[in-house]
């Protein structure tokens, strides 16, 4: 979803870091052997990653929703040398995919995947993390939110995709709209938080930029 003209859209992209060469295979490769690969991440949102991520400089990533690992390999761009990305994907039939690309980046060692329910998973983790991209299902998205608030350091950023859902977050609710409806209650919960500042950018999608206080 573009909230821009297309060739407003176009020059934005044209005029912004070039997409490195590894993801311009994944991303052709997602698109001739995975399903829905409109849920990759691309070019531009790809390199707003990698910019935020070099700004933190995590140390530890927590991305939940892995799809074929492009974002993954983006926030992992600006990870500490010895840093670690968590990376949870509840298909396994992608496992392999995913791997075939991270070994084949210079960041490898530093990506641990899980296989699984999410919600079951993220407890189990002891690590606290400097940066969380939340990509995932979106009718669980406050609860990946209430899961990993307590695990996160002070001034961690919690990134947060498709925050604004193809405009519906403003349109009139059908009731049977689960993914709308989630959102909506997402988006009141990072603005209402205490513990939290946010901003909503209106970049593809919707990002959302949450920073622990």
């Amino acid at each position: 979803m573009h909230f821009i003209p297309d060739a407003l859209d176009d020059y934005v992209a044209a005029h912004s870091e070039k997409e490195p060469q590894l993801l311009q295979q994944l991303t052709r490769e997602t698109y001739q052997k995975i399903l829905q690969p409109r849920m990759l991440s691309g070019h531009y949102q790809g390199r707003i990653l990698s910019m935020l991520s070099k700004l933190i400089q995590p140390k530890t990533i927590l991305e939940i929703g892995t799809y074929t690992g492009y974002s993954a390999l983006c926030l992992c761009e600006g990870l500490k040398k010895d840093g670690l990305l968590h990376t949870i994907d509840i298909n396994e039939e992608l496992e392999d995919f995913q791997r075939s690309y991270f070994d084949k980046s210079p960041y490898g060692r530093n990506i641990k995947q899980h296989i699984g329910n999410a919600i079951e998973i993220i407890p189990k983790l002891t690590t606290k993390f400097d940066l969380v991209f939340i990509d995932a299902d979106k009718p669980n998205y406050v609860n990946y939110f209430n899961l990993i608030i307590d695990k996160m350091n002070s001034g961690g950023i919690i990134l947060s995709d498709n925050v604004l859902w193809s405009g519906k977050v403003i349109e009139k609710l059908q009731p049977n709209d689960e993914s709308t409806k989630a959102l909506i209650e997402y988006n009141k919960l990072l603005a209402e938080d205490p513990r939290i500042e946010t901003v909503l950018l209106p970049i593809r999608d919707g990002l959302t930029i949450s920073r622990l206080n």
